[in-house]
């Protein structure tokens, strides 16, 4: 690699660290020079102090010491649950939905007018039918990721020209074959970036099921601590949650790029 290869490598690596880093910045001048009273946005060694005792210390360190495990385990469980159902009921659909005009048709109204409704009012509901606890979370987190992954399925295979299909018909490739072997991986692009958005949705309504009373989870945690004042702790739990988001969002790319050429292909 030349030099200016190298100087661009060292650009690309420090820009995305530059926003955070000010942002620290700001908030460390902000709470030094006692701007922002410290029960609105305390000083960051009282997150970083906060954040090691939940996530180290053991329970005689006071009431959310070392619950991190547990909770991470409950909060990661609920995610990929419904995350895995909004990816096994949005991928068929938005496949048959890009492909058939009768399903598009179906569908299209429905979904769209499901889609305007905010996350927020289908929480009373899910509570009467499924109670506070894991069914209402996983609920609405498959509600949310469904729309993201059926939309871009459903776009990006709409996009595959139906003359590679035909093709692949005339070398004698059957219907089903072709949908592994040319419709997605052309619709891969998409696909990736549906997965991506409805990953990421998922942790946003992780944190409305969590917010119901339920006794573990980071958003459970979030809510505790709000009832308690405890700013230091809701922001650990922010923290935690978008670290934790961004990890699971590299480990789907890397995943995806791992089973499917065309995932390493788009990427």
């Amino acid at each position: 690699m030349n030099d200016a290869g190298k100087s661009r490598a060292g650009i690309n690596g420090v820009l995305p660290w530059i926003l955070p880093a000010s942002l620290i910045l700001a908030w460390l001048a902000a709470a030094e020079l006692r701007l922002v009273p410290s029960y609105v946005l305390p000083h960051p060694k009282e997150i970083i102090d906060a954040g090691y005792i939940y996530i180290f210390s053991g329970p005689e360190a006071g009431m959310y010491a070392g619950r991190f495990f547990a909770d991470a385990k409950a909060s990661l469980i609920r995610v990929f649950a419904g995350f895995a159902i909004a990816a096994a009921v949005g991928i068929p659909l938005g496949v048959m939905s890009g492909r058939l005009p009768v399903v598009d048709r179906l569908l299209s109204t429905s979904v769209n007018g499901i889609r305007a409704v905010p996350g927020i009012s289908w929480l009373p509901l899910a509570l009467i039918w499924f109670g506070i606890g894991m069914k209402t979370t996983v609920f609405l987190v498959s509600l949310a990721a469904f729309f993201p992954i059926y939309i871009n399925c459903a776009g990006g295979v709409r996009q595959v020209s139906s003359v590679l299909l035909r093709a692949g018909a005339m070398m004698g490739v059957r219907r089903l074959r072709g949908t592994f072997a040319i419709l997605l991986p052309g619709a891969m692009p998409s696909l990736v970036s549906g997965l991506r958005l409805g990953l990421g949705i998922s942790w946003a309504y992780l944190v409305l099921g969590e917010l119901t009373g339920v006794q573990n989870g980071l958003g459970a945690v979030i809510m505790d601590a709000r009832m308690v004042g405890r700013t230091d702790v809701i922001i650990v739990g922010i923290v935690i949650i978008a670290v934790i988001g961004r990890i699971s969002d590299q480990a789907l790319t890397a995943a995806l790029r791992l089973c499917f050429k065309s995932a390493r292909r788009s990427a």
